[in-house]
């Protein structure tokens, strides 16, 4: 049965040696990126919420809920304000095809509707144009583009 567990200090160096496949690195930050980025935007007034992605006991992903913006980012979107977004989002290669991706954000859409930081319109993510896998899990949702960017990514609105 798939689960989130927040990162903490006893599976977060599980959490850094999870790898995806070498056709994913232009589409996943590392984890390593996401921690750090997590604890910056905790120590200036963002939310981050990481977690690893467990089948019981077995780690085999990880993700992290935002809500808002921190006080670094610049030329956030529009809807980061007061909105959540499924920031980071990773299955281990070794646990890729195994319906874990599908589950795990099923998991996490049902945390961000219990409002952990605060009642919210929206949830949104972004990825790279050419992640066809990421555009069609995150329709399966009822995620829609918008035509906006973050950067070069494009953003899927969610309404809560």
């Amino acid at each position: 049965m798939v689960r989130l567990k927040k990162a903490d200090g006893k599976n977060v160096w599980d959490i850094l040696k999870l790898e995806i496949k070498d056709s994913q690195r232009g589409f996943v930050a590392k984890n390593e990126t996401s921690i750090i980025q997590a604890w910056i935007a905790d120590h200036a007034n963002g939310t981050a919420l990481p977690f690893g992605i467990y089948d019981d006991e077995l780690l085999v992903g990880f993700l992290m809920i935002g809500f808002d913006k921190d006080d670094y980012w610049v030329d956030a979107p529009a809807i980061a304000s007061n909105n959540y977004n499924l920031w980071r989002f990773m299955i281990g290669k070794e646990f890729q095809n195994r319906g874990y991706g599908k589950q795990a954000v099923e998991k996490a859409l049902a945390y961000i509707r219990t409002f952990p930081c605060g009642k919210a319109k929206y949830c949104w993510l972004s990825y790279e144009p050419e992640n066809a896998a990421a555009r069609h899990l995150y329709a399966s949702f009822g995620f829609k583009e918008t035509g906006d960017k973050d950067g070069e990514e494009i953003i899927a609105v969610l309404e809560l």
